[in-house]
């Protein structure tokens, strides 16, 4: 069964079966974007990014880097990242990278940087002389100020070395992310995740030593073979090490990957909501605070740095490398998107092979109503919620009169109205995922459904 779209505000039969089939079906996509990568399409012209950026609004930026390399695959992963070890490729990389950001910083140089981070893939997995270069282009070229910056890079347990470390903690890093997914062999066997938890638990040892002000932690529940006590005993492993933060992530089965479905509870219902109860819960008992249906922080996380404020509804986001999307207010843009090991190939050799970078050939343009989305669709699946008034000094108009889902979310109360502000429920935010789904537009979802995987 797959639940159907909103139903009408005044229909309160058609909310309660709408609840229903949302409760048995609870995870349909995860929509940390919008609009999503599958959107975009070839930009015909080409926009030039000068003109792009000069228009931008936003205060502050947000710099990101994407490093598409893995040592392996796991077996859920529809990221852009291609499992290669080879340093001279690395290299060739980087030199790309760098090519990039000296054409771009003239173009976003009018606004300080907010934020830098360092995603995948796995950047850790370059070797020391590279890994350090990419903060000097950040910092050399693209005029990153460390001591103004929150500083974030994603890290895998066997490239979790003490020169490693050495550099991120003299280049000021701040957040350390580590996709543990699971502390139980036979799971992380199950999607061809090839660790050890001994490994897992050394690196975090090494990491807990260096005391970087926030150490993440992913973990997966939905794993084939897991249980919701195998999910709680990893969880208890992770609060071992006293993370500053903790993402859970639901198991996606997507196109171009390996993974079936997981279990499901002996009355029919989906196991994955028994686990995000469970976890939620114990997390809440042990002090974090929950921000979104996926992230958990502890209420005192501090970087010691005078960071400039970036909020959750900025554009503004600057991503050099192949694979990374890049947000202005009207446009978002990127290189081609792919999941196949031989067309994630040949976007990386294009790229690395490129000459200019200066202009976006490939992105979605948003008009006025995706806007208007975008903005509901980030406010309410964050708990720091939609300001209608904000949204009314924006937009000039009324967000329940824009998006008539927003009533029907408070009718079905899973959602509620305090202070002028819109915010789910509890159980609102369990369902995050079904409902940010639920209000992607019938012109986004129509192109994402027609793009063809590579």
């Amino acid at each position: 069964m797959s639940y159907s779209y909103f139903p009408q505000p005044s229909d309160d039969a058609a909310i309660a079966r709408w609840k229903d089939e949302v409760r048995a079906e609870p995870y349909r996509s995860y929509l940390y974007s919008y609009p999503h990568k599958t959107a975009y399409r070839t930009l015909t012209p080409e926009l030039p990014l000068a003109g792009l950026w000069e228009q931008e609004t936003a205060e502050s930026f947000f710099l990101y880097m994407h490093i598409p390399f893995c040592g392996a695959r796991c077996g859920f992963c529809n990221l852009f990242t291609l499992p290669d070890k080879q340093p001279e490729l690395h290299r060739q990389y980087v030199d790309a990278l760098e090519r990039q950001a000296r054409q771009w910083a003239p173009f976003v140089s009018h606004r300080p940087f907010a934020r830098f981070a360092i995603g995948g893939g796995t950047p850790t997995l370059l070797e020391p002389k590279l890994l350090d270069r990419l903060f000097g282009i950040a910092e050399e070229v693209m005029g990153l100020k460390p001591e103004q910056a929150s500083i974030s890079v994603e890290a895998s347990p066997d490239t979790v070395t003490p020169e490693r470390l050495d550099i991120l903690r003299e280049r000021r890093v701040d957040r350390i992310s580590m996709g543990v997914q699971s502390f139980v062999e036979a799971e992380s066997a199950a999607v061809y995740r090839p660790q050890k938890p001994l490994e897992v638990e050394r690196a975090l040892d090494k990491l807990k030593h260096y005391n970087f002000p926030v150490l993440n932690l992913d973990l997966i529940y939905g794993l084939p073979g897991q249980t919701v006590q195998s999910w709680l005993y990893s969880l208890e492993r992770a609060l071992t090490f006293q993370p500053e933060e903790i993402f859970l992530y639901p198991l996606y089965t997507r196109e171009h990957t390996i993974l079936k479905p997981g279990d499901r509870r002996p009355d029919g219902m989906d196991l994955r909501i028994s686990c995000y109860t469970a976890a939620r819960d114990r997390l809440l008992a042990e002090g974090y605070v929950q921000s979104s249906m996926r992230r958990f922080a502890k209420a005192t996380v501090q970087s010691g740095k005078s960071v400039l404020p970036y909020g959750c509804q900025e554009e503004g986001l600057v991503g050099l490398g192949c694979g990374a999307r890049s947000y202005t207010r009207g446009v978002h843009y990127a290189t081609r998107y792919a999941v196949s090991r031989v067309a994630s190939e040949r976007i990386i050799r294009d790229y690395i092979d490129a000459g200019s970078y200066e202009a976006a050939d490939y992105g979605f343009v948003l008009d006025d109503r995706e806007e208007r989305r975008r903005y509901i669709l980030k406010a309410i699946l964050h708990q720091e919620g939609l300001t209608l008034s904000a949204y009314w000094e924006r937009f000039g108009s009324s967000a329940l009169e824009d998006c008539p889902e927003l009533r029907v979310l408070l009718k079905a109360e899973w959602a509620d109205l305090s202070e002028g502000v819109l915010r789910l429920t509890a159980e609102g935010l369990a369902h995050s995922d079904a409902i940010g789904d639920g209000l992607i537009s019938p012109e986004v979802r129509e192109r994402m459904e027609g793009f063809v995987f590579a």
